[in-house]
């Protein structure tokens, strides 16, 4: 569903994955018509239409973020299993209203938090997970690049909802929850003094873990910098791919920093007057979109549960949107509990 640019690209990774198999495509435009021309299958204005000629395996809800819950609701409604692009709605209570109905209907959804899919992250978390690096204490990760004024031609990209902390940095509170855990407060400012805006273009978070650890997170779009998960992981060949590093994560007995999975130790003791040791970690890269598209053929055949789960996508979510609230109140926000904890 939806054959914009990331539904383009899922369609892309369909039809190149064996386990999958493009049945359909299902959007009003014109476009999404040609689309389904050009690679042999039907064309639909509407999922009730593609209903009507029969149940698919699975849907990929890749439309504008407004309409997530509710396309995502009506494949819930008819028991098929969603793989719905982030942010998996536009406002907590909207998602909550989602994730409700897909548990209590038993269809599984995943949503799109592709970079947990990346080799790199799975290879931080087993780090992690290791205790190589002890405790977890500090965290710096960083979102800076520069945005050119005609990515701001569409008048909705310069309004709130669309700055970088909803846009771009979900991606990061996503990948420090999944290898650090629980988000239990935030502290967070912004600024929009260089565009002049009605959106944020810089804003600054201290992020607190239930570990105990806490992250600084800085966010800003409009600086020529390499210092971003886009432009450091040649995850996306459209950005240009610097050797720096976008997060560090520092631990008590050594520290790490992505993507390039360098882990510092001390040699002998641990003190600052004891020379530090370098290694470097090294995985095969592959494409997340292509491994996300196999594993929801594996959650559709029953293999595996979703790795972002609706309740991970709308935790995610609930973050940003304290995120934005402490930005807007100057107080620090106290995150309710995650639901089952």
């Amino acid at each position: 569903m939806g054959a914009g640019l990331i539904g383009r690209r899922h369609i892309q990774h369909i039809l190149a994955e064996p386990a999958a198999e493009l049945t359909a495509v299902v959007d009003p435009g014109d476009a999404g018509r040609e689309i389904a021309a050009r690679n042999g299958v039907p064309w639909h204005a509407s999922l009730r239409d593609l209903l009507a000629a029969g149940r698919p395996d699975g849907v990929v809800v890749a439309t504008p973020n407004q309409v997530h819950v509710e396309n995502a609701l009506e494949a819930v409604a008819a028991g098929v299993p969603v793989l719905v692009e982030k942010p998996i709605a536009d406002d907590p209570v909207e998602g909550e209203r989602l994730v409700a109905a897909a548990e209590a209907a038993g269809v599984p959804i995943l949503v799109g938090h592709h970079r947990r899919h990346n080799p790199i992250m799975r290879a931080a978390r087993e780090i992690v997970a290791s205790g190589r690096l002890g405790r977890i204490v500090a965290v710096n990760a960083l979102f800076w690049l520069y945005k050119p004024d005609d990515y701001f031609g569409p008048a909705w990209r310069r309004e709130p909802g669309a700055g970088p902390v909803f846009l771009n940095l979900i991606h990061d509170v996503d990948n420090l929850r999944y290898l650090i855990g629980e988000i239990v407060a935030v502290h967070a400012v912004e600024s929009n003094a260089v565009r002049g805006h009605a959106v944020e273009e810089t804003s600054a978070i201290i992020l607190q873990f239930a570990s105990g650890a806490l992250a600084t997170v800085s966010v800003c779009d409009t600086v020529v910098a390499p210092w971003s998960w886009e432009m450091t992981t040649g995850e996306n060949p459209a950005y240009p791919q610097a050797d720096e590093a976008c997060y560090l994560l520092a631990g008590t007995e050594g520290s790490l920093s992505l993507p390039k999975l360098e882990v510092w130790s001390n040699a002998g003791p641990r003190s600052w007057w004891e020379p530090l040791q370098r290694a470097r970690l090294g995985v095969a890269p592959e494409d997340p979109l292509a491994l996300q598209i196999r594993h929801f053929a594996a959650v559709i055949r029953g293999e595996e549960a979703p790795l972002v789960s609706g309740r991970e996508g709308l935790r995610t979510l609930e973050v940003v949107a304290a995120i934005k609230r402490a930005s807007a109140t100057g107080q620090r926000v106290i995150l309710s509990p995650p639901a089952g904890s």
